[in-house]
């Protein structure tokens, strides 16, 4: 009975639990509140952005395979900010450094497009996955910020212990309370970063896959006006 009634005096509320916790516990649930924010402001962005990028690439290859002048269509999208784009560009502009001589070297206009594009895609890959990595890096790292307030919690509530001379519930609560709370938020944070950062790698990959497949086409058109020149 007087455990229940210890336990009923002690506000287990989280507003209550930050401000009556140690130093340490505050700067704990801190940073993973605000690691929390900055993973949840990344995922949605994300979202969005891949969005708007799928549809702008869809209208793309609607666009491009609609239109047989690769010239004119370079002048209309050479300079479009989308990665698709961007690969594309890179293949126009090594087909015309390439082309440009009296002497077409085919074999080697060939090999130098396709690595002119491959490495388009890779940078139009790293550049869309730039801030992922925080999302890694917090679904790894929070829940060990989350156990060592839980640590430190754990350890005041046994100095209370020592200090009281005392084991009641009344005592220990507290410290428990908010090492457990530490370890919450750092829950918190964590599990929706790991679930966001592989679902956003596998579609990241996917995209990777589309740019590869439109490289692949995009190089055997060229690779034919190459044989038609010839």
């Amino acid at each position: 009975m007087n455990l229940v009634l210890a336990a009923q005096a002690v506000n287990f509320s989280p507003i209550t639990l930050f401000m009556d916790a140690d130093w340490v516990v505050k700067a704990v649930i801190i940073g993973l509140a605000l690691a929390s924010i900055w993973a949840w402001t990344i995922i949605i962005s994300f979202t969005l952005k891949m969005a708007r990028i799928n549809n702008q690439t869809e209208k793309f290859e609607r666009d491009f395979g609609a239109n047989a002048d690769i010239d004119g269509f370079y002048s209309g999208h050479g300079k479009s900010e989308l990665p698709m784009a961007r690969v594309f560009a890179a293949g126009v502009a090594e087909w015309r450094r390439s082309t440009n001589g009296r002497t077409i070297d085919r074999a080697g206009t060939r090999e130098r497009l396709a690595t002119a594009m491959d490495a388009t895609i890779a940078a139009e890959t790293d550049r869309l996955a730039n801030r992922l990595n925080f999302l890694a890096t917090t679904g790894s790292v929070a829940p060990f910020v989350g156990l060592f307030g839980t640590v430190w919690g754990i350890m005041r509530s046994f100095s209370a212990i020592a200090a009281e001379q005392n084991s009641s519930l009344a005592v220990v609560a507290p410290g428990i309370a908010e090492a457990l709370f530490a370890t919450a938020i750092g829950l918190f944070a964590a599990i929706p970063a790991v679930i966001a950062y592989n679902r956003f790698s596998h579609r990241l990959n996917q995209y990777e896959a589309r740019l590869g497949r439109f490289a692949d086409g995009f190089h055997g058109t060229l690779s034919r006006e190459l044989e038609r020149e010839g």
